[in-house]
């Protein structure tokens, strides 16, 4: 679900078109736009806080067998959150996971790891590295 939500519209349209088109989904909840809570912690473990608000958008659908796929993407994207409660469906369904896992997950996990290095990369030739000269008196 986190590669489905990281992953921009018009990436799983794509693929969608490619390899999802004609399943048989029911709209179970339409998407719908709400805010949740953004919970922090001071130092990563210390005590909680709330650091705001944000939009999500979710959806659920049923897919073949009664399987339901859930889907919540951050932003108002209605589409983006409907395609990926649709992948989601479709990913229960034994038969068709390998190949979707192979043809969808595995090339957006990918890219995503790609943009997340390319980031790091650019942002570890901004690293300052500090020390201290010690006087001897």
């Amino acid at each position: 679900m986190g590669v489905l939500a990281r992953a921009s519209a018009p990436e799983l349209e794509a693929l969608w078109r490619a390899h999802g088109a004609g399943a048989a989904l029911a709209p179970l909840r339409p998407a719908e736009t709400g805010l949740v809570m953004v919970r922090g912690r001071a130092g990563g473990t210390g005590q909680r806080f709330n650091l705001g608000e944000m939009t999500v958008t979710r959806c659920a659908v049923e897919g073949p067998g009664g399987v339901i796929g859930h889907g919540y993407v951050k932003g108002r994207d209605k589409r983006h959150a409907e395609l990926a409660a649709a992948f989601d469906a479709l990913l229960q369904d034994e038969a068709r996971r390998p190949a979707l896992l192979a043809a969808v997950i595995d090339p957006l996990a990918a890219a995503q790891a790609q943009r997340r290095a390319t980031v790091a990369a650019k942002a570890a030739t901004t690293k300052v590295e500090f020390f201290t000269l010690v006087r001897g008196e």
